[in-house]
């Protein structure tokens, strides 16, 4: 089943500017950690395919992937500065991309994890939205040190 481009585009944005608003992310965990995918369109040097972590805008969503192999997962939340400081960083240095709000297809946008932060920054921005880090002195430092990874 293949998703249309612009439903896809269109869920990604629509995580961007919830998250944003609300400042909460969803996950699902179960007790050995959180709910991969594997990517479509990417993959690692080897040929097998890029790990996708799942966030979701909203709780509903997130809780409609909870079937088949992940009918055991729990809905778990992450505050938006964490996710940005420690999740997509994380991310990045580990080679895994973040899905947004992906359906219970598993289909969803495949989002490199500093794209995602400038997209993230970008929107905190345009709605005059601030946020405090624990590693980065503003949002502003966050985006040139991210802008300066993406230029190397």
């Amino acid at each position: 089943m293949l998703q249309d481009h612009i439903t896809v585009e269109n869920r990604h944005k629509d995580f961007i500017t919830k998250v944003c608003e609300t400042e909460i992310i969803y996950a699902l965990k179960d007790e050995t950690g959180f709910a991969v995918s594997y990517s479509n369109e990417l993959e690692y040097e080897d040929g097998e395919p890029v790990q996708i972590i799942c966030f979701w805008s909203d709780q509903a969503r997130a809780k409609s992937c909870i079937e088949k192999e992940w009918d055991h997962y729990k809905v778990s939340e992450i505050f938006l500065n964490d996710f940005i400081e420690n999740w997509c960083l994380g991310m990045n240095r580990d080679g895994i991309v973040a899905g947004t709000n992906f359906d219970n297809h598993l289909f969803g946008y495949e989002a490199e994890p500093l794209e995602l932060i400038l997209d993230l920054i970008e929107e905190l921005k345009k709605t005059g939205k601030s946020i405090k880090f624990k590693k980065f002195e503003s949002i502003e430092d966050l985006e040139t040190q991210v802008k300066e990874v993406l230029e190397d």
